[in-house]
């Protein structure tokens, strides 16, 4: 397949303006460029959203050009436009994707026991960190350093100069002690 070479700027020039939409209508270009900024701040009105105000505009712009040789006083130009904004929000709100539903009842998640009262969560704490110092020394140093700290077991081996089994094995006794503890039994 070949593509056509234009020889000249002025060939090329009158191309891109044959093949341009705005080249029918002069006139629609200009008004665009003299009246943008003010037209977008009335798309900005009806919208929250800039990029939905810019493309409310881009809608109402192109209908505009659709009817642009039926429009006989250009004087009242910006009324159309602003009619054709209107319009086209209108349209976009009531198309609208609606997702909540009226119901009798309302859906209320359940309340989790303990989940959000202050108080019951620093008591589990502080109970949690009393069982945790009755654990012996090597013990609470595994516990803290992998739950605590997020260390992973080779991570708390190597700080602690043991094998990673020799962490599996301590922490799995401690979280035995703990499931046991009489105080964290009394919380949960």
């Amino acid at each position: 397949m070949t593509t056509p070479v234009c020889t000249s700027a002025s060939t090329a020039a009158a191309s891109a303006r044959q093949g341009h939409p705005c080249a029918t209508y002069p006139s629609f270009s200009s008004y665009v460029r003299a009246r943008q900024p003010v037209l977008l701040r009335t798309a900005r009105s009806l919208t929250a959203n800039p990029s939905d105000a810019e493309d409310l505009l881009q809608t109402a712009l192109t209908k505009t050009y659709v009817a642009w040789e039926r429009i006989e006083d250009h004087r009242a130009l910006d009324g159309y436009v602003r009619r054709a904004l209107l319009n086209t929000r209108t349209s976009q709100w009531r198309k609208r994707k609606v997702d909540e539903f009226a119901c009798d009842e309302l859906p209320e998640p359940e309340p989790v026991p303990g989940g959000d009262d202050p108080a019951e969560q620093q008591a589990l704490h502080d109970a949690m960190w009393r069982a945790i110092m009755r654990l012996p020394a090597r013990q609470r140093a595994m516990v803290v350093l992998r739950y605590y700290e997020d260390l992973s077991e080779a991570q708390t081996a190597e700080v602690l100069g043991v094998s990673v089994g020799t962490v599996k094995s301590a922490v799995s006794r401690a979280l035995g002690k703990l499931r046991e503890d009489p105080e964290l039994g009394l919380v949960r």
